[in-house]
Order: structure tokens, then sequence, then C-alpha cells
């Protein structure tokens, strides 16, 4: 059993969401678990020090006290500076998407410690529970982001997503019809827009085809029906996913090159990689760069831009996990709950997630045999 758990102030640019709730704190606090939370750590999503006193929590002054516990929850990969607190007796619980940060994977490994990820906790179903809900904020942000950037003043080809009164909306195509692409063509439509959703799977094509009753347009993904939508396209938002391993391109330089001056790309799946071959990372300080005349934001940490928001959405999702973590102890927990083994990504020294382990070029250990 784990008796004391960490949560530090995220460090990377503008994000200010926080891995745990005053009302996540009580939760812990009722079953003899103490909880240390850093100064201000819930400041930029309108939680105060006092809020989490009132809890139950005990306010640590330094990060160094925050990632000394035994379990530490955050809700971003850990940064260079914080790779020092990275020990073998430590439990980190966070999302982590190794295979777009393998400088992040290497320290784990070497440090030993017991990393866990949310967004490869996977229902034996399929589902990612714990990245559903930020997926699903990415997803309705995507158009607002992509709306934004449309706009002239702001470098766009100065296009209201849904017209006026005689005029053409936005075109808007979106790659990828899980929780993100679901969402994101939902609130285009809502703004007006003309939505193409392209996916492989056509029962999810069908779903979605039955629910929006032929609002939004959707596309069986190959590569001809791509090129002809993207070279078209006001807006692309890219929302493809491999549960652990690095998202696979999608749009190619090339059909990036045929697009309208002024068009704008979103690519949500930046967080691993990326689905467009012309994005790399970006932050909410410098969102968006100019290529062959497309405005790229790719932005990794989408949710952090409405933190109050999203950090409800997650710590909703991840709390009964942190609590049966720090309940049963990292081995019986997995033990316990598969979708938790499938959460574990490095232990001892080992990768035990089977996409990372592939993607990264290393050996892969099952995770129930890692932790004994």
């Amino acid at each position: 059993m784990i008796t004391t758990v960490g949560v530090p102030k995220e460090i990377k640019t503008q994000e200010y969401r926080v891995a745990m709730t005053p009302d996540g704190v009580r939760e812990f606090e009722r079953t003899g678990i103490d909880v240390f939370v850093e100064t201000g750590a819930g400041q930029g999503a309108s939680f105060s020090d006092d809020d989490y006193r009132a809890a139950g929590a005990t306010i640590v002054p330094t990060a160094a006290d925050a990632w000394s516990q035994q379990m530490v929850v955050k809700v971003k990969e850990p940064k260079a500076e914080e790779f020092a607190y990275l020990r073998r007796d430590l439990t980190l619980f966070t999302y982590l998407h190794l295979a777009a940060y393998p400088e992040v994977a290497k320290a784990l490994i070497g440090s030993g410690c017991t990393a866990l990820a949310y967004e490869t906790v996977q229902l034996s179903g399929g589902a990612l529970p714990l990245l559903a809900p930020m997926s699903e904020v990415a997803g309705r942000l995507a158009p607002q982001m992509g709306a934004h950037y449309l706009e002239r003043h702001n470098g766009g080809r100065g296009v209201l997503m849904g017209g006026a009164p005689g005029v053409q909306p936005a075109k808007v195509v979106v790659l990828g019809a899980g929780n993100v692409g679901w969402n994101s063509a939902w609130i285009a439509a809502g703004m007006e827009a003309e939505v193409v959703l392209f996916d492989k799977n056509l029962d999810r094509l069908r779903w979605v085809d039955q629910i929006n009753k032929g609002r939004i347009v959707t596309l069986a993904s190959n590569r001809g029906a791509l090129e002809r939508n993207i070279a078209d396209a006001d807006l692309v938002i890219g929302a493809v996913l491999v549960a652990g391993g690095r998202a696979p391109v999608v749009v190619t330089e090339d059909m990036v090159r045929t697009m309208k001056p002024g068009a704008v790309i979103v690519d949500v799946a930046i967080d691993q990689g990326g689905c467009i071959e012309t994005i790399h990372e970006t932050t909410h300080a410098e969102p968006v760069y100019e290529l062959h005349g497309v405005l790229h934001y790719g932005v990794g940490n989408m949710p952090g831009a409405v933190p109050h928001t999203s950090t409800y959405a997650l710590t909703n999702a991840t709390l009964p996990y942190q609590l049966e973590l720090a309940g049963l102890g990292v081995a019986a927990a997995c033990k316990r709950d598969h979708s938790l083994a499938l959460g574990l990504n490095t232990h001892g020294g080992n990768v035990t997630n089977a996409p990372v382990a592939e993607f990264l070029g290393t050996d892969f250990v099952e995770p129930l045999l890692a932790v004994g």
C-alpha cells in the first residue's frame, strides 16, 4: 500500500491543469493516505492552497517535497528539469506519450521508476478511459482554435466557419472518427461549417451518420479521397490515434502543398508525433507557424487552455485509478485490474507496454512479470 501521494505543480509551458482537485484530496484523506500538494499547484485551474488545506492536504513549498512522496500524480510527462526527481522507489501516474517523447522514456528506464501512463490504461473492449476526457476537450477545442486562426488578422484566409446567408461556409476535414475526431466534427457542424469526417472503420462512420442524420459527411479513408478533400479544405483537423504508439502520417507534405493559402491545420495527434507530415509541436505561447502558406497549430497540451474544465474532466476519470493504485500498491492493483496493467509503461528499468517497446526499439517485459 502507498501511504503518501505528491501533487507537483505542472511546469510545461502554459500548462495550468492539476492532477488532483480538493475533492480528490478528500477521497484520499478518508482512506488514510496523506496528500502533499506543492504550493500554487492548483492556482491555474482556480483552486487555492486554502481549498486544498480545507480538504486535508499538506501544502509543501517546493516541487522536491511533492516529488519525494511514494506516488506522484501529474498531468503531463516529466520535463528535463524534473528527471532528477525520478527514482526506483517512485510510482508515477500521468500522461507520458513515450512514443512522442523518447527522452522521457530514457529517463524513466534509467531511473528504474514505476511509471503508468493515463493514455495506455485500456478496458477490455478497447476503450481508453483516461484518454477519453481530454480527447473530448481537445476535440471540442480544435474547431474553436481553427476558427480563430482562419480569421485574417490571425494569418488565415479570412473565412467564417458558418459562412453567411448566400455565402459558402468553411470546409472542415477531420481525420479520424474516434473521441477527438467525433467531438471536433460535432462542434464544427454546430458552427455550421461543411464537415467531412474520414475514418477506416466503416462501422464507426455508420454510427456517426446515424447520429447526425447526414449533417456530417462521412468518407472511407483512402489516398485519393484524402487528396481531393485536403486540397479543398479551409481547416484540417488531425485526430488519428494509435494507443501507446506513434500516430501514423496521414497527410503528406505534398498534400499540404496543395492546400489553399491561409488554410489552417490543427493536429491534435501531436502528443503522439502528429498525423500531418509537416507538423511539429508548438506551445500556447507560440501556437502556430506557417509552412507552404498553411498555418500549422501543434500545441501538445491543448486542454491546458481551459484548465478548470479539463482538470475536472480528467480527475473525474483518473481518481478511481489513483485510489486503486495507492490502496492496493502497484503489483496488486495491476494483478486485480488488467486495464491498469496495460497502463504500466516502465518498471525497474524495463519497458512493460508492448506498443511503446516496439516504437522505442527496446525489449518488452510483460507487466505482471515485471511487478512480480
